[in-house]
């Protein structure tokens, strides 16, 4: 297959910010990001994690502090990326939101505060992200693809299927799905590629000892987890491709998945 144009690293380099960081996803994309000659920011609301630490001296990332369900620190994230390393052409928001206590919580058992946060954090931070993430890049010139940038929303299986007892997080995923493609068939036309990427598995990361595991779901066997390095290679994959091919739905399960 012929490379395309956006394939090839450009003269001028991509700015990537990926929203929620933390030894997963974020950390892989980051890395991935990194080494394919992008500059790097990741923001968290606490960016004193120690895999962010490392992002930064390993990999040259900048961390910015952000609590992404508040417009105003989100509208000043991206206003501080600009001003600290420019405009992202790519912008992932990977923030799960669920809250502790929500978890596996019948309908009748949900605490309603806890429900009410779990949507703030995840669908509604993913609007204030995509919305600043769109206002950017309408204004950023068109590159050899005659693409402006790319947004890509992490989703979880709860986006595709409701499970029992996990009411309030399939609200919420369902919900940013519909943000997703929202913003798909209103930005894809302006040039700005939007992907939902739902994740129908635990995803294992890469421990000190060299496992790969995940901390509820243990250590991964035979590939039975998702690998986050994986996924960053999608994500990076969604960021090339030729306009004439975006997808928008892409999602991602292990070999073994049972769905």
């Amino acid at each position: 297959m012929t490379q395309s144009k956006r394939d090839a690293r450009p003269s001028v380099q991509d700015v990537a910010l990926i929203v929620g960081g933390g030894p997963g996803i974020s950390s892989s994309c980051a890395r991935l990001f990194a080494k394919n000659g992008m500059r790097v920011a990741v923001a968290a609301r606490n960016p004193e994690k120690a895999a962010l630490e490392t992002l930064e001296k390993m990999h040259g990332v900048r961390r910015f502090a952000c609590d992404a369900s508040e417009a105003a620190a989100v509208e000043q994230l991206f206003k501080n990326v600009v001003q600290d390393i420019g405009r992202p052409r790519l912008v992932v928001h990977n923030i799960d939101g669920r809250v502790p206590g929500i978890f596996r919580k019948s309908v009748i058992e949900a605490d309603p505060i806890m429900a009410l946060e779990t949507l703030r954090s995840a669908a509604f931070s993913a609007f204030l992200v995509g919305q600043q993430a769109a206002r950017l890049m309408l204004g950023n010139e068109l590159d050899t693809n005659g693409a402006k940038g790319t947004i890509i929303f992490t989703n979880a299986s709860a986006a595709l299927k409701g499970f029992p007892s996990s009411g309030a997080f399939a609200m919420a995923c369902h919900a940013k799905s519909g943000l997703a493609q929202s913003m798909a068939r209103e930005l894809m036309p302006q040039g700005i590629h939007v992907a939902n990427v739902p994740i129908d598995a635990a995803i294992g990361w890469t421990q000190e000892d060299g496992t790969r595991a995940h901390r509820l779901a243990g250590t991964t066997v035979d590939d039975n987890m998702a690998d986050p390095d994986h996924i960053a290679e999608t994500y990076l994959q969604l960021h090339r491709q030729h306009r004439s091919t975006w997808a928008f739905e892409v999602v991602l399960r292990p070999w073994v998945e049972k769905w």
